[in-house]
């Protein structure tokens, strides 16, 4: 294998039934930077970056630990989608306006996070974290 990775990017992707709120949502409050747009007479689809992504696999007894952690009881289905924002305090109450339900506020974790769950646009829940450093 050369030196080059084989996957260039990872794309999440949502189909999001009230496609204008959760684009307002991930865009405009999360405030993901839109890489493009396209529209057809089948639908519309929106780019947005992310910024850097990791895919983060986990066994159901360690998602379990980090629903149990983050939570304080399992809620999460087979995909949560976590983003690393610089104030994951303030990030939760700015989404908490925009619509998301706050499953559980910002917690700190034994990986020295700050982490909290919403329920968010486009049937996903996710994870906002700070790392806190040492």
């Amino acid at each position: 294998m050369s030196g080059q990775p084989a996957v260039r990017e990872l794309r999440l992707v949502v189909t999001a039934e009230d496609y204008d709120a959760a684009l307002h949502f991930y865009r405009d409050v999360l405030g993901l930077t839109e890489q493009g747009a396209f529209a057809s007479e089948d639908g519309r689809v929106t780019i947005l970056d992310a910024g850097r992504a990791t895919l983060e696999l986990t066994d159901p007894n360690h998602a379990a630990f980090i629903d149990e952690v983050e939570v304080g009881r399992r809620v999460a289905g087979h995909i949560r989608v976590a983003f690393q924002v610089d104030d994951s305090v303030a990030a939760t109450a700015k989404l908490a306006a925009a619509g998301a339900e706050v499953v559980a506020g910002p917690t700190r974790t034994p990986w020295n996070s700050l982490n909290s769950r919403l329920e968010a646009p486009g049937d996903l829940q996710l994870t906002l974290f700070t790392e806190l450093g040492d």
